[in-house]
């Protein structure tokens, strides 16, 4: 049996414009592809060659939940690794956004923040 690898997670956002042009700057991403998707909703894949995150919103708005950690299926967050984890870091606060639980543990360090839709982001580094 060969290695499994993960392709994709697809999660549910406010604004994919939005989204997309955050990650693309934070973690030099570029977008894939971008069109209509399911339930009359619009999608944009931004990542690497490898790997990517599927950004969707509905044709409806949806409810954002409170904690995800406590809705059963919920995104609890995403892990991103990065070169140098200073440097993103600086990116991140300086599109107003807050970061929290810096660590170094082993094998690495990390800290997280929330993106404009409450989605829980690690950045983490294993230099």
């Amino acid at each position: 049996m060969t290695q499994a690898t993960l392709e994709h997670v697809n999660m549910t956002v406010s604004n994919p414009e939005k989204t997309a042009e955050m990650l693309c700057d934070l973690f030099d991403w570029k977008i894939r592809w971008e069109g209509d998707a399911i339930h009359g909703g619009r999608s944009i894949h931004v990542g690497s060659d490898d790997s990517y995150i599927a950004i969707y919103r509905g044709k409806e708005d949806v409810a954002q939940s409170d904690v995800s950690y406590y809705t059963i299926g919920g995104l609890n967050h995403i892990a991103i690794v990065v070169d140098d984890l200073e440097a993103v870091e600086l990116k991140v606060r300086e599109r107003g956004l807050i970061t929290h639980s810096h660590a170094n543990y082993e094998p690495g360090k990390r800290f997280y923040f929330q993106d404009h839709d409450g989605i829980e982001i690690e950045v983490v580094n294993y230099d």
